[in-house]
Order: structure tokens, then C-alpha cells, then sequence
């Protein structure tokens, strides 16, 4: 098979060198295979036309060769490079005719001598030439052979007589031909029929940019060191543009060898830079190089926006011209109206002042613009670009809280002020009042504190309204600020008179202030008073209409649900929740949803199906990461947890190390996360048997959160003190003194049925149950039966030392209970058959991205819809979709979604 694989090489390479007029190029230097897409143009061998259409340096040529190189057996290939000399169409059918020759002598003579005599100044009847030439090839016996015809940069020669000669031949095309074209243009031809009759096959931009694995296959070739993580920033960056990472590790390797430590290209860097000048930019006609100049600095562009910054009426046709040529404009929606540029060609055209309209005047005009949309983070982003801060403070006015609170702008809000003078941002009550709260939201205390001071500058108010109004605002940021400090007492106070006098209307605030004292209702064991909190809460936010306010407080009330021991319950409310989020259009990021995410991996992961909830907290920490919350500390103690459980306990130490490094540099104050951290620290240190470091820390943790002077527990662990106590027990325990830890869990129980902590109740039951079981059998099964009346409820995680250490013995307390929860619990032990928890068996685990888009494609969302909500390309989206498919085990969206569904990634 080899030697006639050869002798069919060899053979082709001397039919091609009879004429170097036919001769195909060899693949370039460091070329990265791509069979995948070889793969899907062996498939479009069955039709007519392969159509390679995208801009310069997306590897289109190179495509074209390795697949000729990879024809099936029997087939033959016939190159024609084109050149801007070839859009004569005589000289182009003359070229055509010879290389056919090659294959067919003696094709053509007649026909051959009719195009030798035309004369160019004169008209000539190449359709009628074409039918004949046609004619002549079927009455052949080898017209039947399958023949490849390559033409190659088809854009250099288009014109509208040649599109008309191809347009008859590719109608009359004789069986087994197959017309393969690259293009920088979408040749001028008729093909609906054959997209319809699927004798089409088109791969554009979006098919031939690079993958994360050819992408690092070409780094790899090019000798290029760097690390994981940089790869896909890389890779976003470059957009898998061939041409831009080729030149980009040219000039590496001339700079310094490439050593990765710059892993971020730039369209101003001097190789890249002539490439785009040279190939693209310079063949614009004048108007359109003004154009993109005038309109680079724009993140997304449509014809509108175009219109208003260069003061014109013609950008419609503009951008229609760049999208017939190619010119590196990347759509973002399905609908054709908006735009942007690839990152690299943006970069050159913002280096290039060639515009005779300054920088600040089109963000101006950009700024005015977008809001007059209603567009107001676009405006005030264009506003602040333009040098024009009083504009962008006069349009945060317009936000109200509960955008802020909601849409959680927080990370937005606090990019502004650094763009944004102090006397700018305490010039007004609306400012002080909105910056004040967005400080206190990213636990920022000193600064929120300091600015909502300003607000008694505005006292006396001009009407007693307008005293009141700003007192009730103060009170509520203060109770805020309260809060964040451990001062419960203050931040009770001044919500609730905030609460007596915010008019029903101020939905934000009045549900902040409802947040804010269920919080520390449960701090201070009052569970009942927190659910009904959480019940005018809710109530508050349906009379407002407010979806994403609703889905806040199904967060509150889950947790709620879950220190009461109904975990099942619990999450109901964050799929409620979830639900809601889906039913309204969200920012791409939301802390309604990154919340409702990581809490929904913490009680999978209590539900003992640690790959779902992994996914879920994944997916959380990616978005409140992207919101600047602070609630990714659940998330990141959960997957230590869940590490620490498996026996990875370095993976589970970093995760810890991971939360607090961005605490450190969010700069949030540690009665936030320290208690927190050290606490799951501890966890882990006892299950490592490192005893000594669990004796050092847990004392300090009763000292500080126990007694007359106790600190207030932080914000997302409101029983922190009383799950300090429990772990007191377990290092009791752990160091022999049992009758110690027996006294430390009945005093825990009797405070935990008290406060209605049912929860920790069941926790602390089967802690006592395996402290007895070795000793007082009788006492500690009279225990597990009282806590196996909870197992309705859905808590299994409490249950786990029992499956680990006692699977037999537990048997037989569950044989003479008959019941959907014991089979679920008997399921679990070791050697069962059936399990009826369901898991994630997924041979690797989606990441937040995958789960993203997952998320998405479930909503019905196409590509294209996905790409702009979540700011990445189309290609991007593809590759995660791929991927999401390869480890989910399926085929198609539809089947990727039923999929997750039963894997319960997704609700």
C-alpha cells in the first residue's frame, strides 16, 4: 500500500512539473496539520464547489494544498494560482484548456485555436466556448475520472465577466469534476441551488481559524515555551488567525527566542503591522481606509453608530463592502447589524491618526449616541474615553439601585471612579448615594463610610422630603457598611429604621435592608424570623416585578431552608431561582446567578454527587469573579471540600490559598473570609490527621467567636460559631478524649434543636453516633434512628463517616426501614448495585466556560447569540460546543442538553 501511495505522489508531481504554470506549492514551513478540516472537504467531494472564503492569513492556500495531497485514491488535481494577470478571461480559459491537456490530450484543439484568435478589443462568446469545450469532454472515455480543480487566491482575477464564465461552468460542471476555490471574497455567483441540492461546501473565517490544539501545535513547532493558562488568552487574542501568530512568533524569535514571556500580539507590532498595511488595508478604496480608521476605536460598530460618529450617511454600504471583501470584521449577532473589528487589525487602525476627526470627539459623539439608545454603561464608557468626566458622572446619575443592586454593576461602578475626580464623585447625593453603596457591596468599608459622610453636606435639605429622603438613604448604606464590619447591632438598627421609612417604591434599597436583617437573623439563631424575612422579601420584589431582585431572595431563602435541615427544599429555591434568571435577557455576568450557581454546588456536593456540584461552583466562581463578589468564598471552600474529601488535599489547600489571594487583592477586610478559611483549614488538617495545627488554630476561632465579646460571624457562614463548636468536638475526639467530645456535641445538639438548626442538628447526631458506636451500640443506633427520620429532607454528606467506616453496621440499622430515602442512603454503600443519586459520570469535568455556553445552548440560544452574550467569538462558542459534545458522549445540542439535564449540570 506504501509503494503505491508512492508510485501516486510521484506521479502526480511529474504531471505538475511538465509545467510550472500548474505546479502546486509545497505545504509551508511548520505548517500545522489540519485533518479535521481535510476531513469535512472529503466529505464535500460528493458535490460541486468547496468554497474556502476569509481573509488574508487565515491559511486558506495551505488548507488547499494538504488536501490535495490527502485526495482519496483515484483522484486527480489540477492547481491554477491565480494572479491579477488572469482576469482576462481569455488568458484564464487558455490556462485552464492547458492544464486539462495535461490530463485529457489532445481536449480542446479546435477550441484552443479559437481563443488564440480572438481579439481582446473585440467581444467573444465564452459561454458558447465553454459549452463546446464541455461538449467535446463528455463523448470521452475518460471523462468520467475524478478530477480536484484548484483555483487558488480566485479574488486576484474576479471580475464580473470571469464570475459569469465560472458561473456556466460550475452549471455544466462534468461528473466527477469538483471546483475547490480560496477567496478573500465571496466570488459574484448564483449559489443557492446548490447550497439547497448541498453541492456546497463552504468553510469561512470562522471554520479556518485555529483551535486551541492546532494553536498550540503551532506554538509547539515554532519551539515557542509557555504556560497553560496563557493559551487561551492567546488565543482570544489572536482570534486563531494563522498569518498573525506566525508573525508574531517571527518577531519573538527575533527579538529574544520567543521565550512566551509575551504572550499577548498586538496588530501594531512592525511584522504584523506591514502584513495588514500591504495585504488589506492599502487594496481599500480611500473612503473605506477613512472609514476604519474613523470607526476603530469603537468596541462594536452598526451602520447607525458608524453614521453618528463621522457625521455621514453612508456606513450601510461601507460595512457591506468590508463584508463582501473580507476585511476582518467579526459579526456579533445573527441579524447583520452589529460589528467589530479583529483584535490585531483594530490595534494597527487605532495606532494610525490618519483620521481627520480627533479621538475624543468620535467617543463623544459615540457617547451621545448610545445614550440616546438608553445604552448607559456604553455611554458613560464612551464619555470617560472621550476625557469627559462631568459627561460620565451626569450619566451614573441615571442609575438607579436597583440596576446597581441587581444587575450588580459593582465592578463597572468601580472601574469609573478611577477614571472619575473625588469632587466629582461627592459633588451630588445621587453619586455619594450610589458610590457609597457599590463601596460597601465590594467590602471597601473605610472608603464607602467616608464618602456616604459627604451626604451631610447637603443638610439641611431645601424641603423636609428631601431630608427625609436623604436620611433613609444614609441609614441604609450605614446599616450596609454595619454589617460588613461584624456590628450587628448598628446595621439591625439602621435597617430597620431605613425600612420604616423607605417608600415601598425604592424596591433596591428596601431589599437590601430585608437582606440585610434575615442575615442576621441567623446569626443570632432566629431561623423563624429570617424565613419571614425572606417571605416580605420575596413578596416586595413580585409586586415590583423584578426578576432578578426574586432570584436574590430565593438565594436568601435556600440557605435558610438549609440550616433548618431541608436541603431538598433548599434546592428547589435556587432552581426557582435559576428559572427566573432564564426568563429575562441578563448581563453577561450577574451575582443573582454566580450566587444561586455556588450555592447550588454546596448543596450537591451535601447531596454526595460531588462531579455535578464541582460543575456548578466552577460556573459560579467564574462569574462572581467577573461581578467582584465576594461570594466565590463558598465556592472555592466547596471544591476544597470536595478535593479534601478524594484525598487531594494539596488541591484542596489551593483552592483555600486561591480565595484569600483575591481577597488580598480586592482588598476586602478579613472579618470577611479569615474565620471562614481557617475554619475549612482546619476541616482538612483533622481529616490529614495533622492534629497539632488543628489545636493550634480551632481555640483561637472559640476565643474570637464565642464568650460575652464574641465577634459577629461573617456574612456567608452565619453559624460559623456554632460549626467551630462542632469541630472542637472532632479534635477532641481525634486527640482520645471522648468523654470530652460526647459532652461538647450533646450541649451543641441541645443549642442547634433550640435555634430550629436542624442541619447541624443531624450533623452533630451522627458525629455522637460514631463516637458511641464502638461503646454504647444500643445508645448510638437509638441516635441514628432519630436522625434517620431527617432523611426525607436530602442531607447525605453528614451520613458519609458512617458509609466509610461502619458500611455493615449501618446495613442493618437501615434493613427494616423501607423507604425511597433509606434506598437512596443503602445505594451509597459500598457494593450496592443501583445508585440512586444521580451523577455526573462525564469522563472529564466541563469547565465554567463550557458550562456556560451549556447553559445557553439549553436557553436556545444560537452561536451567535452565545458569542455576544458572553463577549467571545463565534469560533470560540464552536469550540466549546465540540467539546461540551466530545464530554458529554453526543452528537448534537439537542442531545448535549438532555444530556446534562440527566447529569444534573442542568435544570
Amino acid at each position: 500500500m506504501t509503494d503505491l501511495s508512492s508510485s501516486r505522489s510521484r506521479a502526480s508531481v511529474a504531471v505538475q512539473m511538465a509545467d510550472a504554470r500548474f505546479f502546486r506549492p509545497p505545504r509551508p514551513a511548520g505548517y500545522v496539520s489540519r485533518p479535521r478540516l481535510c476531513e469535512r472537504l472529503t466529505e464535500g467531494l460528493s458535490g460541486r464547489l468547496l468554497m474556502l472564503s476569509a481573509p488574508a492569513g487565515f491559511g486558506k492556500s495551505s488548507l488547499a494544498i494538504e488536501f490535495c495531497e490527502v485526495l482519496p485514491q483515484g483522484w486527480k488535481s489540477l492547481w491554477l494560482s491565480l494572479s491579477r494577470r488572469d482576469c482576462d478571461p481569455g488568458r484564464f480559459l487558455e490556462r485552464l484548456l492547458d492544464g486539462l491537456r495535461q490530463f485529457y490530450p489532445g481536449l480542446g484543439d479546435e477550441a484552443m485555436g479559437l481563443l488564440k484568435m480572438r481579439q481582446r478589443h473585440q467581444p467573444f462568446a465564452f459561454e458558447q466556448w465553454l459549452d463546446g469545450l464541455l461538449d467535446e469532454m463528455a463523448v470521452r472515455p475518460e471523462s468520467g475520472q475524478p478530477l480536484l480543480l484548484v483555483l487558488d487566491d480566485y479574488h486576484l482575477a474576479q471580475n464580473a465577466v470571469l464570475d459569469r464564465c465560472l458561473q456556466f461552468l460550475l452549471n455544466h460542471l462534468p461528473d466527477g469534476w469538483v471546483l475547490l476555490v480560496t477567496s478573500r471574497q465571496r466570488p459574484d455567483w448564483h449559489l443557492a441551488r446548490l447550497r439547497l441540492s448541498r453541492h456546497l461546501l463552504e468553510l469561512n473565517e470562522q471554520d479556518l481559524r485555529l483551535t486551541e490544539d492546532e494553536c498550540l501545535d503551532l506554538l509547539r513547532s515554532q519551539g515557542a515555551r509557555l504556560e497553560d493558562d496563557d493559551l487561551e488568552g492567546l488565543l482570544q487574542r489572536s482570534e486563531g488567525w494563522v498569518a498573525g501568530l506566525r508573525l508574531w512568533l517571527l518577531a519573538g524569535q527575533d527579538k529574544s527566542g520567543c521565550d512566551g514571556s509575551d504572550m499577548t500580539p498586538r496588530g501594531d507590532e512592525s511584522l504584523i503591522r506591514e502584513y495588514l498595511l500591504e495585504e488589506v488595508i492599502e487594496r481599500q478604496p480611500a473612503d473605506v481606509q477613512t472609514f476604519l480608521y474613523e470607526t476603530a476605536r469603537l468596541e462594536r460598530i452598526c451602520a447607525e453608530l458608524c453614521d453618528a460618529v463621522r457625521e455621514s450617511h453612508d456606513s450601510s454600504s461601507i460595512l457591506r463592502h468590508l463584508q463582501a471583501h473580507q476585511v476582518f470584521l467579526v459579526p456579533l449577532d445573527e441579524h447583520g447589524r452589529w460589528f467589530r473589528y479583529h483584535h490585531l487589525f483594530s490595534d494597527l487602525l487605532r495606532t494610525r491618526p490618519l483620521s481627520s476627526v480627533s479621538p475624543s470627539a468620535i467617543h463623544l459623539r459615540a457617547c451621545r449616541w448610545f445614550s440616546a439608545q438608553g445604552l448607559l454603561d456604553e455611554a458613560i464608557e464612551q464619555a470617560l474615553r472621550a476625557g469627559q468626566p462631568d459627561v460620565a458622572a451626569s450619566l451614573v446619575q441615571n442609575l438607579s439601585e436597583e440596576q446597581l443592586l441587581a444587575n450588580q454593576n459593582i465592578a463597572m461602578l468601580l472601574r469609573w471612579k478611577m477614571d472619575l475626580p473625588d469632587s466629582l464623585l461627592s459633588s451630588t447625593p445621587r453619586l455619594i448615594v450610589l458610590y457609597s453603596l457599590a463601596l460597601g457591596l465590594a467590602c471597601q468599608l473605610d472608603a464607602a463610610e467616608e464618602l456616604a459622610g459627604n451626604l451631610a453636606r447637603f443638610l439641611p435639605a431645601p424641603d423636609a422630603q428631601q431630608q427625609r429622603s436623604l436620611l433613609v438613604q444614609w441609614q441604609a448604606i450605614s446599616g450596609v457598611i454595619a454589617r460588613g464590619r461584624g456590628d450587628i447591632q448598628r446595621a439591625e438598627q439602621m435597617c430597620t429604621e431605613a425600612l420604616s421609612a423607605l417608600p415601598p417604591e425604592n424596591f433596591g434599597l428596601r431589599q437590601l435592608c430585608l437582606s440585610t436583617l434575615a442575615n442576621i437573623a441567623m446569626v443570632r439563631g432566629d431561623l423563624w424570623r429570617a424565613r419571614g424575612l425572606n417571605r416580605e422579601a420575596l413578596e416586595h420584589a413580585q409586586r415590583g416585578a423584578n426578576p432578578l431582585f426574586e432570584a436574590l431572595v430565593h438565594y436568601d431563602r435556600a440557605r435558610v431552608l438549609q440550616a433548618r435541615g431541608e436541603v431538598l427544599r433548599a434546592l428547589q429555591e435556587v432552581h426557582q431561582g435559576l428559572e427566573r434568571l432564564r426568563s429575562i435577557r441578563t448581563p453577561r455576568s450577574s451575582v443573582a446567578r454566580a450566587r444561586l450557581m455556588l450555592y447550588q454546588g454546596y448543596l450537591l456536593s451535601v447531596r454526595l454527587q460531588p462531579q455535578a456540584a464541582r460543575a456548578s461552583v466552577s460556573a459560579g466562581i467564574a462569574e462572581a469573579r467577573d461581578c467582584r463578589d465576594i461570594s466565590l468564598l463558598i465556592g472555592h471552600c466547596v471544591l476544597a471540600g470536595l478535593e479534601g474529601r478524594e484525598g487531594r488535599f494539596a488541591a484542596a489547600f489551593a483552592q483555600l490559598a486561591e480565595a484569600e489571594r483575591l481577597m488580598h487583592i480586592w482588598d476586602v477586610p478579613p472579618v470577611y473570609y479569615l474565620a471562614m478559611i481557617t475554619l475549612a483549614k482546619c476541616d482538612l488538617w483533622l481529616a490529614q490527621g495533622q492534629i497539632e495545627l488543628a489545636e493550634a488554630w480551632l481555640p483561637r476561632l472559640a476565643e474570637a467567636y464565642g464568650g460575652e465579646h464574641a465577634a459577629a460571624a461573617p456574612e456567608f457562614h452565619p453559624q460559623l460559631p456554632l460549626f467551630i463548636d462542632l469541630q472542637l468536638a472532632v479534635l477532641a475526639q481525634a486527640q482520645g478524649q471522648h468523654a470530652e467530645a460526647e459532652r461538647c456535641l450533646r450541649a451543641l445538639l441541645f443549642k442547634a434543636e433550640a435555634q430550629g438548626a436542624q442541619h447541624l442538628a443531624l450533623w452533630v447526631q451522627l458525629k455522637l453516633v460514631s463516637l458511641l458506636r464502638t461503646s454504647r451500640e444500643r445508645e448510638a443506633a437509638t441516635i441514628l434512628n432519630m436522625a434517620l427520620d431527617a432523611l426525607p429532607c436530602g442531607s447525605l454528606l453528614p451520613y458519609r463517616q458512617l458509609l466509610q467506616e461502619h458500611p455493615q453496621w449501618l446495613r442493618e440499622q437501615l434493613g427494616a426501614r423501607d423507604s425511597g430515602p433509606v434506598r437512596e442512603l443503602l445505594d451509597l454503600l459500598p457494593g450496592a448495585t443501583q445508585e440512586t443519586v444521580p451523577e455526573a459520570p462525564v469522563s472529564e469535568a466541563l469547565s465554567s466556560r463550557e458550562l456556560a455556553v451549556l447553559r445557553l445552548i439549553a436557553q436556545g440560544c444560537s452561536n451567535q447569540e452565545i458569542s455576544e452574550k458572553l463577549f467571545i467569538s463565534l469560533h470560540t462558542v464552536k469550540s466549546h460546543a465540540r467539546h461540551i459534545n466530545g464530554k458529554l458522549g453526543v452528537e448534537r445540542r439537542t442531545q448535549a442538553v438532555a444530556r446534562a439535564k440527566a447529569l444534573g449540570l442542568l435544570r
